[in-house]
């Protein structure tokens, strides 16, 4: 167990072995393909310099961030046979140190391929890169054309070393969406003019797709951190985090009185309400006043009023007296509130709710 304080507030436990749990549910379902693991963003918020390490234990070689700062902080962390992908690819001027490392970049345009190219030209040993084909999303990637033109750059370039070429689903987390096909079929085009790199297409969502969308290798982020894309039958996966707040103060509202900034909290009867130290400074989404909800046991306490910068207010005249004290927390993700529920009171998606996750809890790595 590992552990970070933060002068007794709120509190997150992130749980490794279920994050490698994770990791070993989605590779049985993908296997021949491996897996390489998402850890951007410090691990969708979770923690890279514990999360990755726990990864290679559970044999995880590839990994991806999007920045190359993110890639030389985690390299002496993991294996030395780890492999590490920059998918933003580089900023002009980072070539040279990043192919020092030996971190791989994934080159997402020609100015990316042509830098890249007059770095690995003054070495003597080949650099191994990445290369993103754009196939529908229009985000980040070679267009079908650029594709066609790097693809006889390259031809003629000693050391280039594009082991991998990848692309991104756009609508994965919805199975029956005809982009899927037209993105894979597009893949299988313009991919071909690579016969030589491995290919890699899936996200967590592709994952549990049919294997056509496999290929060599599957990337996988959300899965991993407890929130499957999309649900598919045969596939558990794990909740990886928990996270309480506790009762800095408890009150009385008599009727009509309202609560908060506002007074959006009010009520025609009257009621007890728990203040918990909690709020959006914490990265609690403000849009769940009177919305969302915290527990205490399988006990559902709605927000009243709206989330401050540190607190918000839950209805706790349910719970009875002897029980509502300073300091007890109740549970805000866990297993009486997914991840899944929070973002859908929140009107949002858990990768956001994951990744604004503040740093003023208390941290403890579990297993």
């Amino acid at each position: 167990m590992q552990h970070q304080d933060a002068g007794g507030g709120a509190r997150l436990t992130i749980d490794l072995e279920a994050i490698r749990a994770n990791y070993r549910a989605l590779a049985a379902v993908v296997a021949p393909a491996p897996v390489g693991a998402v850890i951007k963003a410090d691990a969708y918020g979770l923690g890279a310099a514990r999360v990755a390490p726990s990864l290679a234990e559970a044999g995880c070689r590839t990994f991806f961030v999007a920045m190359l700062d993110e890639a030389l902080a985690l390299q002496p962390l993991l294996p030395a046979d780890a492999r590490l992908y920059v998918l933003n690819g580089l900023a002009p001027g980072t070539e040279a140190e990043c192919a020092a490392a030996g971190i791989a970049p994934v080159l997402n345009s020609l100015a990316q391929v042509r830098r890249w190219q007059d770095v690995v030209a003054q070495r003597r040993e080949p650099v191994a890169a990445a290369l993103q084909i754009d196939t529908g999303m229009s985000r980040l990637g070679l267009s079908a054309g650029e594709a066609d033109v790097a693809a006889r750059e390259m031809a003629g370039a000693a050391g280039m070393g594009i082991d991998l070429v990848m692309s991104h689903l756009a609508c994965a987390d919805d199975p029956a969406d005809p982009s899927n096909q037209r993105q894979l079929e597009a893949f299988r085009r313009l991919s071909a003019l690579f016969p030589n790199a491995r290919l890699s297409l899936a996200n967590s969502g592709g994952a549990l797709l049919d294997a056509r969308f496999h290929f060599a290798l599957v990337r996988a982020g959300i899965a991993l951190y407890g929130a499957p894309p999309i649900s598919a039958a045969g596939v558990t996966i794990a909740l990886t985090v928990q996270l309480s707040a506790p009762i800095i103060q408890v009150r009385t509202i008599a009727a009509g009185d309202g609560l908060g900034y506002g007074l959006t909290g009010g009520a025609d009867h009257e009621r007890q309400v728990a203040i918990l130290g909690i709020g959006y400074a914490d990265g609690w989404p403000r849009q769940l006043g009177n919305t969302g909800a915290a527990y205490h046991r399988r006990v559902r306490l709605p927000i009243v009023g709206r989330v401050s910068m540190d607190s918000l207010a839950v209805d706790v005249t349910m719970l009875a007296e002897e029980v509502l004290c300073e300091g007890l927390h109740l549970e805000l993700i866990g297993p009486n509130q997914s991840l899944d529920q929070v973002a859908r009171d929140a009107g949002t998606i858990p990768y956001e709710i994951l990744t604004r996750l503040g740093r003023r809890f208390s941290r403890t790595w579990v297993n």
